[in-house]
C-alpha cells in the first residue's frame, strides 16, 4: 500500500498520520510512505514514522519511505536510523522492490511447503 502525504507533517498533523498508519496496518503488512510532496517535516512526525516502522518490523511487515528529501531525513541519518529504515528514491522503485521481495518470499514458502529442507 502506498500512502501519499502532502503539505506539512508537524505536531498538529502527526496525530492524523498516526491514525492513518494505524488504520493501514490493519489490512496491509507492506506500506510505503510517499513523502515527495511534503513541504515540512518535524521530529514529532519522524517519531510517529519510526514508531510505526518498529511496529511493522516486529509484526513481520515493512514500512518504507519514498521520495523523502534529505533535509527531512537528516535526523534519521544523524541517529543511525536511516541505515535501518528502508528508503527509496521514488515510489515506483519502492513498489517494484517490495513486489520482488513478496515474490521471493512466496517462492521460498512454496519450496519449503513442498518438502524442501530449510537451510
Amino acid at each position: 500500500m502506498v500512502i501519499t502525504i502532502r503539505g506539512d507533517l508537524d505536531i498538529v498533523t502527526s496525530p492524523q498520520l498516526d491514525e492513518c498508519l494505524s488504520a493501514a496496518e490493519h489490512t496491509h503488512s507492506r506500506i510505503i510512505l510517499d513523502l515527495s510532496a511534503v513541504d515540512f517535516l518535524d521530529t514529532s512526525a519522524l517519531a510517529v514514522i519510526v514508531g510505526h516502522w518498529k511496529k511493522a518490523e516486529a509484526a513481520g511487515g515493512t514500512l518504507a519511505l519514498a521520495g523523502a528529501r534529505y533535509r527531512y531525513t537528516k535526523t534519521l541519518w544523524i541517529t543511525g536510523l536511516a541505515d535501518k529504515l528502508t528508503m527509496y528514491e521514488t515510489v515506483d522503485e519502492g513498489v517494484l522492490a517490495q513486489a520482488s521481495a513478496a515474490d521471493q518470499a512466496r517462492a521460498g514458502g512454496q519450496a519449503r511447503a513442498g518438502g524442501q529442507p530449510r537451510q
